[in-house]
């Protein structure tokens, strides 16, 4: 998929003046900007103030960093390490890259730290566009299934999703927007519901955003209207991302994805969950287990910025000044609730056993990769 004037990735590696690139998406979708990336401030500046943001592209983006960092000083791997962990809490795959990147770099010498955090980070990158297309290929699978079941060929496969889970989630493709890529280049036609997603309005803002460059028919409704357009009859499916998945199968997502489940659920509509294996945490067992939901700032509630008709960004107060606000940026859909997890291996049952079976699977591709 194409994002912006040929560009396919979100972030990208400049050799010539080493720098990272990134799209910066908090400019989005009134302006395609490019931020460059010198620092580790700057790599965990881009991930906090959600410059970049996505699962695997904050994991990628860290990795970047400790390379950033260790080119300024070749000494500073565990203090880079520590402040990249520290920029966002949720996510799992922030963890896990740099859990990877650690014992990459481990073995290596003084002299060939730098270099090597630098060939680990564009290996890391290729290897997730890799896996975001298979996502898209096993999803998109489920999406043709599905419409030859539910529509034939009398009308298009409605498909509801939350927040951004697409190219700009990830280095390349996504995953619940993969799926929907993948199936409409096999010819399925689409009507995708894009939930506005508060308070940072990603459904709006980037999906919308994306999905208008890729030329897939879709409608722009508030969050609470999803239950209303499933009730109606008028979806099919709902397909997200995810932050964070137990060994259980219980998704952490967006704050308000256990809402569109509930809904989907009292609806008998399949609810699934799109994400690679990265995602799932099997050190977190199930959603009986408490896991730290990020809070974000009460201004991304209390305040809307937006373009005014002339042209000029604009920041305005919504309520009153005094107002308390609570602004968690996520919450846990059970996994009964889950239909079943997409991923480059293919689709699971959101239960423990599925989820062994997937983990045996990716330990054996890995092996046979390194053969």
């Amino acid at each position: 998929m194409v994002i912006e004037g040929g560009q396919r990735k979100s972030i990208w590696y400049d050799a010539e003046a080493d720098e990272v690139c990134v799209i910066d998406q908090t400019r989005l979708p009134h302006e395609f900007a490019i931020h460059r990336l010198r620092t580790l401030e700057d790599a965990c500046e881009a991930i906090t103030s959600m410059r970049v943001r996505g699962a695997p592209l904050i994991g990628i983006t860290a990795v970047f960093g400790v390379y950033l960092a260790l080119r300024e000083n070749p000494a500073s791997l565990d203090a880079a390490l520590r402040r990249l962990r520290a920029t966002r809490p949720t996510a799992v795959n922030l963890r896990w890259a740099l859990d990877r990147v650690a014992q990459e770099l481990s073995e290596q010498t003084r002299a060939d730290i730098v270099g090597g955090a630098l060939d680990f980070a564009l290996v890391l990158a290729e290897e997730d566009a890799v896996c975001c297309e298979a996502i898209g290929e096993h999803g998109g699978k489920v999406l043709r299934r599905l419409w030859r079941e539910r529509c034939g060929q009398d009308r298009p496969l409605r498909v509801l999703t939350h927040c951004n889970a697409g190219a700009l989630a990830t280095v390349e493709w996504g995953t619940a927007l993969a799926a929907i890529y993948k199936a409409a280049a096999a010819g399925v036609p689409l009507h995708v519901w894009v939930d506005e997603t508060r308070p940072r309005n990603q459904g709006g803002a980037l999906t919308c955003w994306e999905l208008r460059r890729a030329g897939v028919d879709h409608s722009l409704i508030v969050d609470g209207a999803a239950g209303h357009v499933m009730v109606s009859g008028l979806v099919d499916v709902c397909v997200t991302g995810s932050d964070r998945v137990s060994a259980s199968g219980d998704v952490c997502n967006k704050i308000g994805t256990y809402q569109v489940a509930l809904a989907a659920r009292d609806n008998n509509l399949p609810f699934y969950a799109a994400l690679p294996v990265s995602t799932i945490d099997f050190d977190w067992p199930s959603a009986d287990e408490a896991i730290p939901i990020e809070e974000r700032a009460a201004e991304e509630i209390s305040m809307a910025t937006g373009i005014e008709v002339g042209g000029r960004e604009t920041k305005v107060h919504q309520y009153p000044r005094e107002t308390a606000v609570r602004n968690f940026a996520f919450d846990i859909t059970p996994a009964r609730l889950v239909t079943g997890i997409i991923t480059e291996h293919g689709v699971f049952e959101a239960n423990r056993a599925s989820l062994v079976a997937l983990a045996n699977k990716t330990l054996a591709a890995a092996a046979s990769t390194e053969r």
